[in-house]
Formats: C-alpha cells, sequence, structure tokens
C-alpha cells in the first residue's frame, strides 16, 4: 500500500480514537465500578395520583394513557419511551430523574426515581439513556470495529510492525477465548 493510504489510515484512527474517547470512557467507568460493586444509588420519592387512577400496561395506546395520566395528575416529566415489565413499567430515560409506575393489589403507584452520578453512568452504559445517546453508542460501536480493524491493517501495511501485529492479535484471540470461554 502507499505511504499516503497509510498516512491516511493512521490520521483517521486518531481522530476516531480521539471522538469516541468520551464513550471509552464512560464505559470503563461504569463497568469497572460496577465490577467492584459500586452500582449507585437513586432517591425514591412516593408521588400522588389522582384517586381511581389506572394504567393497562397491555394497552396498546400505553404512552398515550401515560401522558394523559401525567396531565391529569399535574405532573411534569420528560420521557421518550416506556420500559415495560409486566408490573412496573419505567418513563425512560433512567439516566436522569424519571417516574416509574407499579401494579399493585391496591392499585396503581407511582414513584419518581432520582439516579446519582454513578446510577445514571450506569444507565448510560446499558443504553437506558436519551434515544439520540442510544444512537450515539451505535455510531460508537461501528467506529470501534473501524478503529480496531483500521489499527490491525495498518500494522499489517508496515512491514517493520506486521510480525509484532500478527502476534498481538493470535495472544488477543487466545486470551479472549480462555478466559471468556474456557476458564
Amino acid at each position: 500500500m502507499s505511504p499516503k493510504f497509510r498516512k491516511y489510515l493512521i490520521l483517521a484512527h486518531l481522530w476516531l480514537a480521539g471522538l469516541m474517547a468520551p464513550a471509552f470512557a464512560l464505559h470503563a467507568i461504569s463497568g469497572g465500578l460496577y465490577l467492584i460493586n459500586i452500582k449507585g444509588k437513586a432517591a425514591t420519592e412516593r408521588v400522588s395520583l389522582p384517586q381511581g387512577a389506572e394504567l393497562d400496561f397491555e394497552s396498546p395506546t400505553l404512552e398515550a394513557d401515560v401522558r394523559a395520566l401525567l396531565a391529569n395528575a399535574n405532573l411534569k416529566t420528560d420521557f421518550e419511551y416506556i420500559r415495560n415489565r409486566g408490573t412496573v413499567i419505567q418513563l425512560r430515560p433512567t439516566s436522569k430523574t424519571y417516574l416509574e409506575f407499579k401494579q399493585t393489589p391496591q392499585g396503581l403507584s407511582a414513584t419518581r426515581v432520582k439516579p446519582d452520578t454513578v446510577m445514571s453512568m450506569m444507565e448510560l452504559h446499558k443504553g437506558h439513556g436519551p434515544q439520540i445517546f442510544k444512537s450515539y453508542q451505535k455510531l460508537v460501536a461501528l467506529l470501534l470495529l473501524a478503529v480496531v480493524f483500521g489499527g490491525i491493517l495498518v500494522g499489517f501495511m508496515a512491514k517493520a510492525y506486521r510480525r509484532q501485529t500478527v502476534i498481538a492479535v493470535v495472544i488477543g484471540v487466545i486470551v479472549f477465548v480462555l478466559v471468556g470461554f474456557v476458564i
């Protein structure tokens, strides 16, 4: 390959890595904290609902029903989508203050949930953030593949690094398989 093409690949690799660095930092910090059992906390507050408030969690118009209930209860909350868990629904994103509704034998209950910074990061990490952030995460995932395979390609293109690149990739695959599937 031509030196100009190699130079372009290196420049693209550096730019993409730099643009994705905040997402990598978020995932490394939140994932690392989670693995050492620091998962964050959330403050909860019971929310009053109008007498006889109901929601059918199986309704095809659940989102409209929730919006109507919120308006009727004069509850100001911004949500983009609903996560339905059968007897509990969460108004997402859950990376910021959100409402959770539960079906109980006593009727419908609502709780305002305020995640702390660690829990907010964890919710973003898990894909429970705003829709635009979820799209950003999908783009970062694709770009990560491009950066990884572009870096390997650059290593193969440079004769001086070809052998080290092969060794590093082979060791990386072996370690991944061993710790992920064998040990």
